[in-house]
């Protein structure tokens, strides 16, 4: 096993020391693999050195300038750091540059919705529930979106299809209630409230949505 797959190995049980030490041995023995670069630059992330983590991404970049690991990495690094524009950057050219991955669409359409910028981000939410079959939070932000763009009937069927990935998502059963409620199906609305009370007891959004309900 190579240096970087057994950095790969170690990032995955967590041993962040050994990660470390395996890339940084790839690093040495390929001064200019921008890809140990880059998962030296991914263990750096998990352990909070995000400037450090920077600094080796754009290294990788300065290696290889189509290295879209390298920029995927840092527009999620860009986006934990609440650096939204930058963030949109980055996913946009890790996709320019050929990066189709469910993942990268999904944190594109985040990052305009961060930036206020919802109807731009459906098609990215859109596109990234087709290739996340089987991601309920990508439907459940891509409903979301849907929700706040006010195409309600639409939104409806992407939480659904959330709440049919994952039984347990409580958010997703109360922006149901939420959205049935907007229809005026009041018995649908409460049902999906007590679906998110079931799962949440203390789902303070959730029990206020059934009590105004109830009270109309």
């Amino acid at each position: 096993m190579d240096k970087n797959q057994a950095g790969i190995e170690y990032m995955k049980e967590g041993k962040w020391e050994e990660a470390a030490r395996s890339f940084m041995e790839a690093i040495e023995e390929e001064p200019k693999n921008a890809v140990a670069h880059i998962n030296f630059g991914n263990v750096l992330t998990a352990v909070g050195e995000t400037e450090k983590a920077l600094k080796f991404y754009d290294r990788a970049l300065d290696l290889d300038s189509d290295a879209i690991a390298a920029y995927y990495s840092k527009g999620n690094l860009y986006y934990e750091m609440e650096r939204f524009e930058e963030a949109k950057q980055n996913f946009e050219l890790a996709m320019k540059k050929g990066l189709e991955s469910g993942d990268n669409y999904f944190m594109l359409g985040m990052t305009l919705v961060q930036l206020d910028q919802g109807r731009l981000a459906l098609p990215f939410l859109q596109r990234s529930t087709e290739l996340l079959e089987d991601d309920a939070e990508a439907f459940f932000q891509y409903g979301l979106c849907l929700a706040q763009a006010e195409y309600i009937d639409e939104a409806i069927e992407q939480l659904e299809e959330s709440v049919k990935l994952d039984p347990d998502h409580a958010d997703a059963f109360y922006n149901l209630g939420v959205a049935y409620g907007f229809k005026e199906n009041a018995e649908k609305a409460i049902e999906m409230f007590e679906q998110a009370l079931a799962i949440q007891p203390d789902h303070l959004l959730a029990g206020h949505g059934k009590k105004l309900i109830e009270g109309i």
